[in-house]
């Protein structure tokens, strides 16, 4: 049932209108979603931190709706993307709308808020659950403490749920393998299917000493590593 009251909160801070890869196998659009409780050192997406900012900078949602409407068998599936899309209170509505019109769900998340993400999970078709370290290393990443705690509650949680799953990992252009390999071996020992390392381009990142740092390449950081416990094992980013 449309919500459009409800709906209507959801601060938008960008609509990218076709994507192959945002949701495997399928043509999507990505709605990003403004706000994130955490501030990680290499977030390239500053401007969609603050989920307070100016009616000029975001996108209403009635303009978001009505363009999915026109891409109705064009489009197979749309992408809640952030920001942190679970920090607002509106997504379920947001949603429901953008399921009625016949669209599959997707999700990028960051796991922060694992009981909010349980509520919404009916709604959901496909997960990327981007988990950033182990959970101790987390506030070391996002500045937050105790942010770690939450992320692999939502790991445990999607584990068992049944919604298709990618778990991602942006690695920092800092991180060694000693750090890479900890990861890896405790993320296969959960049962985690779909691993995608993504490669940190830090250009833009919001920690200014990133910006210049080179970064070891992903394919030289994971030679000798132990990924053949994922079914599905990937490396994204340009070159690797």
């Amino acid at each position: 049932m449309r919500d459009p009251a409800e709906a209507a909160a959801l601060r938008v801070g960008g609509l990218t209108p076709l994507t192959t890869i945002d949701y495997p196998g399928e043509l999507a659009a990505v709605i990003y979603c403004q706000g994130c409780p955490w501030r990680c050192r290499y977030c390239h997406n500053g401007h969609l931190l603050e989920q307070e900012t100016s009616d000029e900078e975001t996108i209403a949602w009635d303009q978001v709706i009505e363009f999915l409407g026109t891409r109705r068998g064009l489009l197979d599936a749309v992408v809640f993307s952030g920001g942190e899309p679970t920090a607002q209170g509106a997504l379920a509505a947001a949603m429901r709308e953008t399921r009625a019109l016949g669209f599959k769900i997707g999700l990028h998340t960051g796991g922060a808020y694992p009981q909010r993400l349980r509520r919404i999970l009916p709604l959901v078709d496909w997960v990327a659950l981007d988990i950033k370290a182990l959970a101790a290393d987390y506030p070391a990443l996002t500045g937050v403490p105790g942010s770690g705690e939450p992320a692999w509650e939502s790991l445990a949680l999607l584990l068992t749920a049944a919604v298709g799953l990618e778990v991602r990992t942006t690695v920092p252009p800092d991180w060694d393998q000693h750090q890479l390999a900890a990861l890896v071996e405790a993320l296969a020992a959960t049962g985690v299917d779909h691993y995608c390392l993504q490669r940190c381009d830090p250009t833009h990142s919001l920690d200014p000493g990133l910006h210049d740092q080179p970064a070891t390449p992903l394919r030289q950081l994971v030679a000798g590593l132990d990924t053949s416990r994922f079914t599905q094992f990937k490396l994204r980013g340009a070159g690797y």
